[in-house]
Order: structure tokens, then sequence, then C-alpha cells
């Protein structure tokens, strides 16, 4: 090895002590310091320092720069856009069409009679992870599910229309499978229909008989499975594309199943009702929804609280609950964190709910829409009325916050920031700090404005992927629209 190797080595040592704005400096220096100050391996060590993650398969793609640090400066300055939201670091489309006729989607003969364009759900598609952004502003795909019947897929980027499906009875609710290939819906009918994400094709439906349904999509074993909460208090779980019954259970008789999740390691079903504070929810093993036993009732135990009003699972933990619920069978409300484990022995399986934490909690007896969200193993966000809090599972408070005038309808959590949306016509963006002193807490950044109050009443639904949000605004005719707020690398 010669001297010039040796030289080359002890600069590189030396460069990974700089910050990325030495490293950019020192680059220009000489010819010898540019080339070591260009390692690629110095920026991908900047890469991991800052974000823990960084996906590989980025900088695979076709057409991209295969370059860490073209990777580490775009997204440090997408970042620093989505942190300021100044005007011109983002673009903000409207999208329009619901209750509007449109070539192909509807019998212009049967609009005056059916429900108006009221947006009941929005889902991404294409969209990006902030695990690994695609840094190239390809077209993201939002998909919109509205009481005029039809399903919509739109390019945020230029507000185009992708597709519309066929007119059919007012839709209720929509979610999109894990991969984001399909989109599901069900409508005030109880169909349930599977929608080829790309061309907007069926696939498939099944009636759930209920004017009212929660979609739950997962995959387990590689198999694609939806469960679907009734108005009737049953749980229908369904297996393929194709919809093809695989069992049911009664959860909550007679009430409408409308809290409804599956845990990380996709183990664990968890099923109940917000509609009378009396009921628990249940756990369920998957495996007995998913590959039943035609003598066996389904494995499930309940959760030993009452009134659950909102509940989430620890992203971070296999089987770790957090719920919101009445305590003690009053209107004062607590937080308690479980964990969902089983107990075999020789010839039986029993579940176990064991309580972790649990703490009060200071809210509004009246607040009857709870928003309960999970960042990490240690952080829960939630929201109702006018204000949004941040907890340890300890139940330290770690941040709290009242930016908004009217209530909040809908969060959106991820590892970078918190989206929350208002009745009061503003969507506002808060983004998570390590401080050095109180650790992990959010800082309050800015407002997005949705329109005109004259027209609107307010957004009541948010999505976010991780180089924009979409949120839908309800409109005071009747004819919802979305607007969609892209940053750009």
């Amino acid at each position: 090895m010669g001297p010039q190797h040796l030289i080359d080595d002890c600069l590189i040592h030396i460069f990974t002590f700089l910050t990325e704005e030495d490293l950019i400096r020192a680059s220009g220096v000489c010819t010898v310091w540019h080339n070591a100050a260009e390692t690629p391996c110095l920026w991908r060590r900047m890469c991991l320092q800052r974000w823990g993650f960084c996906s590989q398969a980025v900088l695979e793609r076709p057409h991209v720069n295969h370059s860490w640090k073209t990777y580490f400066l775009r997204r440090s300055h997408l970042e620093t856009k989505m942190k300021e939201g100044r005007t011109g670091g983002y673009t903000c489309t409207s999208l329009r069409g619901h209750a509007v006729p449109t070539t192909g989607c509807h019998d212009s003969n049967l609009i005056i009679s059916l429900p108006l364009g009221r947006i009941v759900g929005l889902v991404y598609l294409q969209r990006s992870s902030p695990l690994g952004p695609d840094l190239r502003n390809t077209p993201t795909t939002v998909c919109s599910a509205s009481t005029d019947g039809t399903v919509r897929a739109w390019n945020i980027q230029n507000g185009q229309l992708r597709w519309c499906s066929a007119k059919q009875s007012p839709l209720s609710s929509i979610v999109s499978d894990e991969q984001r290939d399909f989109v599901i819906t069900a409508d005030s009918a109880g169909l349930i229909k599977v929608w080829q994400g790309q061309t907007g094709q069926e696939v498939a439906s099944n009636s759930a008989a209920s004017t009212r349904c929660t979609l739950l999509q997962y995959n387990k074993d590689s198999d694609w499975f939806l469960s679907v909460g009734t108005g009737q208090g049953t749980l229908c779980t369904l297996a393929g594309t194709a919809l093809t019954k695989k069992s049911s259970i009664m959860v909550c008789d007679s009430f409408h199943v409308n809290i409804l999740l599956v845990s990380p390691d996709k183990k664990w079903i968890i099923a109940g009702s917000k509609d009378n504070v009396d009921l628990s929810p249940k756990v369920i093993y998957a495996d007995s929804l998913t590959s039943p036993c035609e003598d066996e009732d389904p494995l499930c135990q309940l959760v030993p609280v009452t009134g659950c009003q909102a509940a989430v699972f620890l992203p971070t933990q296999s089987a770790r609950l957090a719920m919101v619920h009445c305590k003690e069978r009053t209107n004062n409300k607590a937080l308690t964190v479980f964990n969902v484990s089983i107990k075999k022995s020789k010839y039986t399986s029993q579940i176990q709910v064991q309580q972790v934490e649990s703490f009060p909690l200071t809210l509004n007896s009246t607040s009857s829409n709870i928003l309960l969200e999970a960042k990490d193993s240690n952080s829960i966000v939630m929201a109702a009325d006018h204000h949004l809090w941040v907890y340890s599972l300890k139940g330290t408070l770690l941040a709290s916050f009242k930016e908004h005038t009217m209530p909040i309808t809908s969060i959106c959590v991820d590892s970078f920031r918190v989206v929350t949306a208002s009745q009061d016509l503003s969507l506002h963006v808060l983004t998570w700090k390590h401080d050095r002193d109180r650790g992990l807490t959010l800082e309050s950044r800015y407002q997005l404005l949705g329109g005109s109050h004259t027209m609107s009443r307010g957004f009541s639904h948010i999505s976010c992927d991780y180089c924009s949000i979409v949120g839908s605004v309800e409109g005071k005719d009747g004819k919802d629209i979305l607007k969609a707020y892209t940053f750009t690398a």
C-alpha cells in the first residue's frame, strides 16, 4: 500500500467526524479532499445515523443517481420543506368529482335521487415510505369512496382522475390491502367489493348483509384475509381476493363492531364496540378465524375493561395493546396497556390479557371522538375535542397542544410527524424531536388551510405518506373534495 492510500484512508477517517455541512466545505478544498469527501461510506454512515434505516433499493432503481450523498441531500432538503411548510415548498391540489357527472361513472338520470358526494374515507395506493422515500417525485395515487356510490383513484400531483368505479349503493367504508394492490369497499347494503388498484376493475364481491361494516385487511403466512365487523355484532372473515368465507363469530350481539385491529405479528385480532359502555372488547386468536376447526369455537378472551373508546397496537411490539376506556363504570377515562399471550397445556390453550400499565386521563366526559395512535414502543398519541396529547406508556405527559379552534376529526402519525385535521378547516403539522433533557417530544410547526368556511364544514378525514398529506373537506352543498399537499425534493 503506497503513501497516497495512507493519506486517503486518514482523510476518510478524519472526515467521519464532520457534519454534512463541513464535509461539503471540505470537498471544495482540493482534488484529494474532494475525492475523499465523496466516499460513499461517509454518506451512507450519515444516512444511517440520521434516519436509522435507509432502503438501499431506493438507490438501485432505474434512472436514479446511485449516490448516498444525493440521497442524503435530497431527503434532508425534503424534510426541511416539510418542517417549514412555507409557500412554495409544497403544492396544493383540489380534487373534485364526487357527486359530479363523469362519463362512464354513473347514469345522469339517477343523480338527483342519490345521496350527494360525502367522502367516507380515503386510502393511498402508490405511496412513499418513511423507511425509503421515493425521491424521484413519481405519481402518487389516492383512492376515495363516497356516498355518491363511486370509488375514485386520483393522481394527487396533477389532480387527474385515474379511474372511477361504476355507481352502486352509497359507500360507507374503504381500506387498501397491505401491499396496496387492491382497494376494498363496503356500501350501505352490506356489499363488500374488491377493486384492482391500478385499473379499477372489480375483482370480487360478497354480501355482509349489514348497513354498517368495519373492514380490516391483513396478510398472514402469505395468505390474504379480510375481516368484516357488522352492525349486528358479528365478525366475518373472508379469504383471498375472491372473498371466500372462512368463519363467523359473534362479538357483541346487536351492537356495531367498530373497533377492529390486528396485532403487528398478525397473531391477534381485537374486536369490539364503542356503542355500549358495559361491553368489553374481545381478543381473538387469528388462526381461529383464518383456519377454523369445525368442532371448536374460535379461541377468544374478553379484555378486562369496559366502555372501550379507542385502541391501538404498538407498532414495534408483537402483541402490546393500548386502550382508552371508561374507568370503573363511570364517565371518567383511563388509558391501560395490556400484553396479549397464549398459555398452552397438553389439552387446552388459553389467551391471557395482562395489564402492564394504567393511568387516568383528564378528558371532557362528553368527548365522543377519541383518536389513538402509537409512534413506537413507548409513545402514545391521543386526540379529543380541540386537544392533542403525547403520553409515555408509564403515563408521563410528554407534550400537549391546543392548536385548533374546533374539534379534531382525524390524526395521522408516523416516525417523522403528526398531522391533525379539524372542523376548523385546517391541518396542523407537528414533527418529532429528540430533546437531550426531555427525550422524545413533539414540536408544533405550521397549519395548512383547506379553503373557505362559507363553502365547507371542515376536514373529515386525513391520510399521509412520507411526502404528501391528503385530507377530505366536507362541503356544505354535499359535494366533498380532497385537498392534496405535496412536498417535493
